[in-house]
Protein backbone atom coordinates (compact mmCIF):
# COMPACT_ATOMS: atom_id res chain seq x y z
CA UNK A 1 0.00 0.00 0.00
CA UNK A 2 1.52 3.67 -1.17
CA UNK A 3 2.32 5.21 2.21
CA UNK A 4 1.28 9.15 2.62
CA UNK A 5 4.64 10.39 2.22
CA UNK A 6 5.01 9.02 -1.83
CA UNK A 7 1.86 10.78 -2.34
CA UNK A 8 2.84 14.44 -1.08
CA UNK A 9 4.96 16.78 -3.75
CA UNK A 10 6.55 19.52 -2.07
CA UNK A 11 6.80 23.19 -4.05
CA UNK A 12 10.35 24.20 -2.15
CA UNK A 13 10.99 28.11 -2.86
CA UNK A 14 11.41 31.53 -1.44
CA UNK A 15 8.64 33.95 -1.47
CA UNK A 16 7.73 36.18 -4.16
CA UNK A 17 9.84 33.20 -6.51
CA UNK A 18 6.65 32.34 -8.50
CA UNK A 19 5.74 29.64 -6.54
CA UNK A 20 1.71 30.36 -6.48
CA UNK A 21 2.59 30.13 -10.93
CA UNK A 22 4.06 26.99 -10.65
CA UNK A 23 1.42 25.76 -7.81
CA UNK A 24 -1.27 26.38 -10.27
CA UNK A 25 0.45 24.91 -13.13
CA UNK A 26 1.55 21.45 -11.14
CA UNK A 27 -2.52 21.84 -9.50
CA UNK A 28 -4.07 21.71 -12.86
CA UNK A 29 -2.83 18.00 -13.72
CA UNK A 30 -5.37 15.72 -13.27
CA UNK A 31 -3.67 13.61 -10.70
CA UNK A 32 -2.60 16.52 -8.47
CA UNK A 33 -4.42 18.10 -5.77
CA UNK A 34 -3.40 20.73 -3.69
CA UNK A 35 -4.79 23.29 -0.78
CA UNK A 36 -3.56 27.02 0.04
CA UNK A 37 -0.03 27.16 1.80
CA UNK A 38 -1.07 24.80 4.72
CA UNK A 39 2.27 25.45 7.15
CA UNK A 40 2.01 22.48 9.06
CA UNK A 41 5.64 21.36 8.76
CA UNK A 42 7.28 24.82 10.42
CA UNK A 43 5.60 24.37 13.88
CA UNK A 44 6.18 20.98 14.46
CA UNK A 45 10.35 22.09 13.23
CA UNK A 46 10.01 24.17 16.35
CA UNK A 47 8.54 22.00 18.82
CA UNK A 48 11.92 21.33 21.20
CA UNK A 49 13.94 18.57 20.22
CA UNK A 50 15.66 20.28 17.08
CA UNK A 51 14.81 23.82 18.00
CA UNK A 52 13.30 26.15 20.58
CA UNK A 53 10.21 28.18 20.55
CA UNK A 54 11.66 31.36 22.10
CA UNK A 55 8.66 33.06 23.45
CA UNK A 56 6.24 30.03 24.40
CA UNK A 57 4.66 30.34 28.01
CA UNK A 58 6.97 27.49 29.31
CA UNK A 59 10.30 27.19 30.53
CA UNK A 60 11.45 26.08 26.74
CA UNK A 61 15.30 25.19 27.55
CA UNK A 62 14.14 22.98 30.37
CA UNK A 63 11.21 21.21 28.01
CA UNK A 64 13.56 21.04 25.29
CA UNK A 65 16.16 19.04 27.29
CA UNK A 66 13.07 17.07 28.68
CA UNK A 67 12.43 15.91 25.68
CA UNK A 68 15.45 14.89 24.23
CA UNK A 69 16.33 13.22 27.33
CA UNK A 70 12.88 11.26 26.42
CA UNK A 71 13.57 10.76 23.09
CA UNK A 72 16.78 9.20 23.67
CA UNK A 73 15.07 6.59 25.88
CA UNK A 74 12.68 5.41 22.86
CA UNK A 75 13.80 2.07 21.31
CA UNK A 76 14.53 3.96 17.74
CA UNK A 77 14.91 7.33 19.19
CA UNK A 78 14.82 9.86 16.86
CA UNK A 79 12.89 8.06 14.52
CA UNK A 80 10.15 6.94 16.96
CA UNK A 81 10.08 11.00 17.46
CA UNK A 82 9.65 11.57 13.97
CA UNK A 83 6.97 8.27 13.50
CA UNK A 84 4.99 10.14 15.83
CA UNK A 85 5.39 13.60 14.14
CA UNK A 86 4.29 12.07 10.95
CA UNK A 87 1.33 10.32 12.52
CA UNK A 88 -0.10 13.62 13.16
CA UNK A 89 1.09 15.07 9.26
CA UNK A 90 0.47 12.02 7.72
CA UNK A 91 -3.66 12.43 8.87
CA UNK A 92 -3.88 16.13 8.27
CA UNK A 93 -2.65 15.69 4.43
CA UNK A 94 -4.02 11.88 4.22
CA UNK A 95 -7.42 12.96 5.05
CA UNK A 96 -7.39 16.14 2.84
CA UNK A 97 -5.67 14.50 -0.15
CA UNK A 98 -8.52 11.48 0.15
CA UNK A 99 -12.00 12.66 -0.75
CA UNK A 100 -10.07 14.66 -4.33
CA UNK A 101 -9.44 11.14 -5.37
CA UNK A 102 -6.00 12.45 -6.55
CA UNK A 103 -2.32 10.17 -6.47
CA UNK A 104 -0.45 13.77 -5.09
CA UNK A 105 -1.35 16.40 -2.27
CA UNK A 106 0.97 19.37 -3.38
CA UNK A 107 2.15 21.58 -0.38
CA UNK A 108 3.47 25.07 -1.70
CA UNK A 109 4.45 26.45 1.56
CA UNK A 110 7.87 28.76 0.99
CA UNK A 111 8.41 28.81 5.02
CA UNK A 112 9.41 25.08 4.62
CA UNK A 113 12.71 26.80 3.15
CA UNK A 114 14.07 27.69 6.52
CA UNK A 115 13.10 24.28 7.86
CA UNK A 116 14.22 22.09 5.15
CA UNK A 117 16.83 19.35 6.65
CA UNK A 118 13.88 18.45 9.38
CA UNK A 119 11.18 18.47 6.27
CA UNK A 120 13.74 16.20 4.60
CA UNK A 121 14.13 13.88 7.70
CA UNK A 122 10.17 13.66 8.39
CA UNK A 123 9.55 13.06 4.79
CA UNK A 124 12.27 11.84 2.97
CA UNK A 125 10.42 9.63 0.04
CA UNK A 126 8.07 12.42 -0.86
CA UNK A 127 8.47 14.31 -3.83
CA UNK A 128 10.57 17.71 -4.05
CA UNK A 129 10.19 20.44 -6.39
CA UNK A 130 12.54 23.46 -6.36
CA UNK A 131 11.71 26.41 -7.80
CA UNK A 132 14.27 29.54 -7.72
CA UNK A 133 14.58 32.83 -9.40
CA UNK A 134 16.94 35.26 -9.63
CA UNK A 135 17.44 36.36 -5.60
CA UNK A 136 17.30 40.23 -6.58
CA UNK A 137 14.21 39.79 -8.85
CA UNK A 138 12.64 37.73 -5.58
CA UNK A 139 13.59 41.16 -3.30
CA UNK A 140 12.34 43.62 -6.05
CA UNK A 141 8.99 41.62 -6.06
CA UNK A 142 8.80 41.93 -2.08
CA UNK A 143 9.25 45.18 -2.13
CA UNK A 144 7.63 46.74 -4.50
CA UNK A 145 4.38 44.22 -3.24
CA UNK A 146 4.17 45.09 0.24
CA UNK A 147 6.52 48.18 1.50
CA UNK A 148 5.86 50.59 -1.77
CA UNK A 149 9.30 49.84 -3.18
CA UNK A 150 10.93 50.73 -0.09
CA UNK A 151 13.68 48.12 -0.23
CA UNK A 152 15.45 49.73 2.69
CA UNK A 153 11.81 49.01 4.99
CA UNK A 154 11.66 45.57 3.11
CA UNK A 155 15.11 44.29 3.80
CA UNK A 156 14.55 45.84 7.87
CA UNK A 157 11.67 43.23 8.38
CA UNK A 158 12.94 40.36 6.19
CA UNK A 159 16.32 40.05 4.92
CA UNK A 160 14.89 37.37 1.92
CA UNK A 161 18.22 37.18 -0.11
CA UNK A 162 20.25 36.18 2.93
CA UNK A 163 17.82 33.91 4.59
CA UNK A 164 16.60 31.99 1.99
CA UNK A 165 19.74 31.52 -0.51
CA UNK A 166 21.94 30.05 1.56
CA UNK A 167 19.19 27.11 2.48
CA UNK A 168 17.72 26.72 -0.91
CA UNK A 169 21.30 26.32 -2.27
CA UNK A 170 22.57 24.02 0.55
CA UNK A 171 19.28 21.80 -0.08
CA UNK A 172 20.66 21.83 -4.10
CA UNK A 173 24.27 20.80 -3.48
CA UNK A 174 23.78 18.43 -1.00
CA UNK A 175 20.70 16.41 -2.45
CA UNK A 176 19.43 14.85 1.15
CA UNK A 177 16.10 13.59 -1.25
CA UNK A 178 16.02 13.25 -4.78
CA UNK A 179 14.19 16.51 -6.61
CA UNK A 180 13.66 18.43 -9.94
CA UNK A 181 15.09 21.99 -9.66
CA UNK A 182 12.84 24.52 -11.69
CA UNK A 183 14.62 27.73 -12.41
CA UNK A 184 11.74 30.75 -12.69
CA UNK A 185 13.29 32.42 -15.89
CA UNK A 186 13.43 29.15 -17.44
CA UNK A 187 9.55 28.06 -16.60
CA UNK A 188 7.84 31.18 -17.91
CA UNK A 189 10.15 31.41 -21.17
CA UNK A 190 9.39 27.05 -22.11
CA UNK A 191 6.67 26.45 -19.77
CA UNK A 192 5.52 23.32 -21.96
CA UNK A 193 9.24 21.76 -21.39
CA UNK A 194 9.38 22.81 -18.47
CA UNK A 195 6.56 20.95 -16.78
CA UNK A 196 7.07 18.15 -19.05
CA UNK A 197 10.45 17.83 -17.04
CA UNK A 198 8.12 17.71 -13.54
CA UNK A 199 5.71 15.29 -14.60
CA UNK A 200 8.58 13.05 -15.35
CA UNK A 201 9.92 13.40 -12.26
CA UNK A 202 6.53 12.96 -10.72
CA UNK A 203 5.70 9.65 -12.63
CA UNK A 204 2.69 11.11 -14.10
CA UNK A 205 1.35 11.29 -17.86
CA UNK A 206 2.27 15.04 -19.33
CA UNK A 207 -0.49 17.27 -19.99
CA UNK A 208 0.77 20.05 -21.54
CA UNK A 209 -2.50 21.74 -21.29
CA UNK A 210 -1.48 22.59 -17.39
CA UNK A 211 0.21 25.52 -18.55
CA UNK A 212 -3.04 27.22 -19.13
CA UNK A 213 -3.89 27.07 -15.22
CA UNK A 214 -6.05 30.53 -15.81
CA UNK A 215 -8.81 28.12 -17.79
CA UNK A 216 -8.17 24.60 -15.09
CA UNK A 217 -7.19 25.45 -12.18
CA UNK A 218 -9.62 26.24 -9.30
CA UNK A 219 -8.10 28.34 -6.78
CA UNK A 220 -9.02 28.37 -2.15
CA UNK A 221 -8.48 31.27 -1.35
CA UNK A 222 -5.73 31.51 1.92
CA UNK A 223 -2.21 32.18 1.98
CA UNK A 224 -0.59 32.58 -0.95
CA UNK A 225 -0.21 35.13 -3.62
CA UNK A 226 -3.06 36.83 -4.21
CA UNK A 227 -1.26 39.89 -6.21
CA UNK A 228 -0.46 39.08 -9.80
CA UNK A 229 -0.53 35.27 -10.86
CA UNK A 230 -4.32 35.74 -11.13
CA UNK A 231 -3.91 38.34 -13.77
CA UNK A 232 -2.67 35.70 -16.75
CA UNK A 233 -4.21 32.47 -17.58
CA UNK A 234 -0.67 31.56 -18.49
CA UNK A 235 3.21 32.27 -17.44
CA UNK A 236 4.27 35.58 -18.92
CA UNK A 237 8.11 36.90 -19.46
CA UNK A 238 6.89 40.93 -18.37
CA UNK A 239 8.55 40.55 -15.26
CA UNK A 240 11.80 39.16 -16.03
CA UNK A 241 14.19 41.94 -15.67
CA UNK A 242 11.96 44.96 -14.30
CA UNK A 243 14.16 44.34 -10.87
CA UNK A 244 16.95 45.89 -13.01
CA UNK A 245 15.68 48.85 -14.31
CA UNK A 246 14.51 49.53 -10.87
CA UNK A 247 18.41 49.25 -9.73
CA UNK A 248 19.96 51.27 -12.65
CA UNK A 249 17.32 54.22 -11.74
CA UNK A 250 18.17 54.19 -8.08
CA UNK A 251 21.96 54.65 -6.76
CA UNK A 252 20.54 53.55 -2.78
CA UNK A 253 19.37 50.46 -3.89
CA UNK A 254 21.48 49.38 -5.87
CA UNK A 255 24.20 49.79 -2.86
CA UNK A 256 22.06 47.81 -0.50
CA UNK A 257 21.28 45.12 -3.64
CA UNK A 258 25.11 44.66 -3.22
CA UNK A 259 25.07 44.51 0.29
CA UNK A 260 22.86 41.93 0.14
CA UNK A 261 24.84 39.94 -2.34
CA UNK A 262 28.55 40.67 -0.52
CA UNK A 263 26.27 38.54 2.34
CA UNK A 264 25.46 35.24 -0.07
CA UNK A 265 28.72 33.21 -0.98
CA UNK A 266 30.16 32.38 -4.11
CA UNK A 267 29.28 28.73 -3.77
CA UNK A 268 25.39 29.33 -2.66
CA UNK A 269 25.26 31.96 -5.77
CA UNK A 270 26.84 29.39 -8.09
CA UNK A 271 24.51 26.54 -6.86
CA UNK A 272 21.73 28.87 -7.56
CA UNK A 273 22.62 29.65 -11.19
CA UNK A 274 23.76 33.06 -10.60
CA UNK A 275 27.77 33.25 -10.05
CA UNK A 276 28.79 36.56 -8.22
CA UNK A 277 30.12 37.87 -11.92
CA UNK A 278 26.44 37.64 -13.32
CA UNK A 279 24.36 38.95 -10.81
CA UNK A 280 24.51 42.52 -12.13
CA UNK A 281 24.56 41.53 -15.85
CA UNK A 282 20.87 42.79 -16.59
CA UNK A 283 21.14 45.83 -14.46
CA UNK A 284 23.96 47.14 -17.72
CA UNK A 285 22.18 44.89 -20.28
CA UNK A 286 18.59 45.47 -20.14
CA UNK A 287 17.78 48.44 -17.58
CA UNK A 288 17.54 51.25 -20.34
CA UNK A 289 15.02 49.01 -21.97
CA UNK A 290 12.84 47.60 -19.23
CA UNK A 291 10.07 49.84 -17.01
CA UNK A 292 10.92 49.88 -13.71
CA UNK A 293 8.20 47.84 -11.32
CA UNK A 294 5.44 50.00 -9.61
CA UNK A 295 4.20 49.47 -6.19
CA UNK A 296 1.45 46.92 -6.01
CA UNK A 297 -2.00 48.96 -5.35
CA UNK A 298 -5.24 46.49 -4.59
CA UNK A 299 -7.17 45.92 -1.82
CA UNK A 300 -4.81 42.99 -0.16
CA UNK A 301 -1.69 45.25 -0.30
CA UNK A 302 -3.49 48.55 0.69
CA UNK A 303 -4.63 46.30 4.17
CA UNK A 304 -1.08 44.84 4.38
CA UNK A 305 0.50 48.29 4.06
CA UNK A 306 -2.49 49.90 7.12
CA UNK A 307 -0.95 46.82 8.91
CA UNK A 308 2.30 47.38 8.94
CA UNK A 309 2.22 50.94 9.76
CA UNK A 310 0.25 50.76 12.62
CA UNK A 311 2.48 47.46 13.75
CA UNK A 312 5.31 50.01 13.38
CA UNK A 313 7.03 51.15 16.84
CA UNK A 314 3.23 49.98 18.42
CA UNK A 315 4.22 49.59 21.96
CA UNK A 316 5.62 53.57 22.29
CA UNK A 317 2.63 55.10 20.02
CA UNK A 318 -1.14 55.65 21.73
CA UNK A 319 -2.87 53.11 19.40
CA UNK A 320 -0.61 50.04 21.02
CA UNK A 321 -2.42 51.45 24.54
CA UNK A 322 -5.78 51.34 23.16
CA UNK A 323 -5.19 48.02 21.10
CA UNK A 324 -4.10 46.19 24.55
CA UNK A 325 -6.60 47.16 25.82
CA UNK A 326 -9.23 46.24 23.34
CA UNK A 327 -7.42 42.62 23.44
CA UNK A 328 -7.59 42.61 27.19
CA UNK A 329 -11.62 42.73 26.89
CA UNK A 330 -11.59 40.38 23.56
CA UNK A 331 -9.41 38.00 26.13
CA UNK A 332 -12.15 38.17 28.65
CA UNK A 333 -14.52 37.62 26.66
CA UNK A 334 -13.84 34.88 24.37
CA UNK A 335 -12.68 33.16 27.66
CA UNK A 336 -13.98 29.28 28.17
Amino acid sequence: MTSVQERLLFVVSPPRSGSTLLQRMIGSHSAVFTHPEPHLITPMAYLGFYDTVDKAPFDHINSAEAIRLFVSSLPRGEEDYLDALRAYSDAMYGRMLEPSGKRYFMDKTPAYALVLPFLTKLYPHAKYVVLTRHPLAIFSSFANSFFDGDWARAHEFNPLVERYVPAIAKMLRERPVPLVHVKYETLVEAPEAQMERVFAYMDVENEPEAVNYGERFRSKKGPGDPITVSQHSRPVTDSLHKWAAELAKDAKKRALAERMIERVSDEDLETWGWPRERVFDAVREVASSVEAPKPVVNAYTIQRKVMLALKKDIHQRPHGALVKRIRYYCDVLLRE
